[in-house]
């Protein structure tokens, strides 16, 4: 498609009907704050990485201090007897500490390189861990039970209506909402959809008989006495015509007279026609009952008998239908009907000033307090939106969940392997320093019960 490049030399896109200044402000807002959000982003990163540093040297640090504690221990234990305790201690942190810190490494790489089986688990396993996850949101928070008792528990349009009832709120989503139609107009191709429409048209409007849906609506039309208004006004109209253009039956009569009759014979037999046809036309309005009404009436019904059943009369109508729907000139005037239709919403909607955008405006805080007014209402509205909920998530949770599966399947393994590490290495290296203490308490409580037990014996 070549929609977008076309559109930009008819409108200059959809946002070229703003200001140029407006234009320039908005993209400058949009650009400083993507920089601010990235930034931010980058610097929540640096001081995630230099707490992971910081408790990792800790950690290590530990380790170290158990591994001397151990060396001195061990040997003066035979000077000082009671070293055994504290060796006991060292041992079992350095144990501790080590094979924590082997677990915790076990996640995110290979220990000292090595390639020891289940090992690197996240790198390797990361499509797993992604369908994993995948199907623990989609049985554990996209369930029936879940959504239905989460929004039952919540009052969704009441919440809705009273922020629009702020002010400014309604606005704000006009104004959205007229940016993204503006912005979708923008993406459309005049042609694809005057051919969309007019196929469209032509499926549900042009190709389905005409004739009988005519006839029948002409036949109840006739039964209830609605066309006598349009008659009556139609009689009007043409006695008016008559007044104003005085001169329109001159030599309509006359005019085939014989040439030798005198020439105020034509004038007078002129003017005898304009009078009859005033004073017809007058009877005709003022009688109901009228033999003229009661002849239209019968060929209005048999007209309307015959669009219903005649073949011929309904093969007339079709193809006068047909030619005339056929016409370029008919297609051209579709064509620019959808053009100024188009032009004047994009319009009315990129102006944030214009009286649609107000109106909107209003309608959507007017509707928003009635419903924060009305309880039977909100609750009507929620059971709806709660209906709604549980058939979207019945229908599309599996699509939802594989996303995040997509989503994690498609990440780099080094890279998520760097980004988990960021967000949750710190907390994991607790582990390492818990099995540091946890191991020493452990070698001390072990080497206490075993001196016990010697002792007694």
């Amino acid at each position: 498609m070549t929609a977008p490049t076309a559109r930009t030399g008819d409108t200059e896109g959809a946002d070229s009907r703003r200001p140029a200044s407006e234009r320039g402000d908005t993209e400058r807002r949009d650009a400083e704050r993507l920089a601010a959000e990235r930034a931010a982003a980058e610097r929540r990163d640096a001081e995630r990485r230099r707490a992971l540093r910081s408790m990792k040297a800790l950690a290590t640090s530990l380790l170290a201090v158990a591994a001397v504690i151990f060396a001195v221990s061990f040997a003066l234990q035979d000077r000082y007897p009671w070293l055994g305790f504290v060796r006991a201690a060292a041992e079992g942190a350095m144990v501790g500490a080590l094979a924590d810190w082997f677990a915790v490494t076990a996640l995110f790489k290979h220990p000292l390189g090595l390639r020891i089986p289940h090992t690197a688990i996240i790198p390797t396993r990361k499509d797993e861990i992604g369908e994993t996850l995948g199907e623990f949101v989609e049985t554990e928070f996209l369930s029936d039970d879940v959504v239905a008792t989460r929004l039952a528990a919540y009052d969704v349009s009441g919440a809705a209506a009273r922020w629009l009832t702020e002010p400014g709120n309604a606005r704000r989503v006009v104004d959205e909402a007229s940016g993204a139609v503006v912005g979708f107009f923008g993406l459309l191709d005049d042609d694809r959809m005057r051919e969309a429409v007019e196929a469209v048209v032509r499926t549900h409007v042009i190709e389905p008989e005409w004739a009988p849906p005519i006839g029948r609506l002409g036949e109840r039309i006739l039964s209830s006495g609605g066309h006598h208004a349009a008659v009556d006004l139609l009689l009007d109209r043409f006695d008016d015509w008559l007044v104003i253009h005085p001169d329109a039956l001159t030599n309509l009569v006359s005019g085939r007279l014989p040439s030798w009759l005198p020439s105020f014979v034509d004038k007078l037999v002129d003017e005898r026609v304009y009078q009859e046809l005033r004073r017809f036309i007058a009877d005709v309005r003022r009688d109901p009952a009228h033999r003229a009404r009661r002849a239209f009436d019968g060929y209005l019904a048999e007209l309307a008998e015959r669009l219903q059943h005649d073949p011929e009369t309904i093969a007339g109508l079709e193809a006068a239908k047909a030619r005339a729907f056929d016409d370029p000139r008919i297609r051209e005037l579709a064509a620019q009907a959808w053009a100024a239709a188009r032009s004047a919403a994009v319009d009315a909607l990129s102006d944030p000033d214009s009286e649609l955008r107000r109106r909107m405006s209003a309608a959507l805080a007017d509707a928003a307090g009635r419903v924060a007014a009305d309880p039977e209402l909100r609750a009507s509205l929620n059971q709806r939106i709660a209906g709604a909920a549980g058939h979207l998530v019945s229908t599309y949770r599996h699509d939802i969940a594989s996303v995040i599966t997509e989503t994690v399947r498609g990440w780099d393994p080094a890279e998520t392997t760097d980004k988990i590490e960021t967000q949750v290495g710190r907390d994991l290296q607790f582990i390492r320093i818990n099995g540091t203490v946890v191991g020493a308490l452990a070698g001390l409580a072990i080497y206490t019960i075993a001196t016990l037990i010697s002792s007694a014996f």
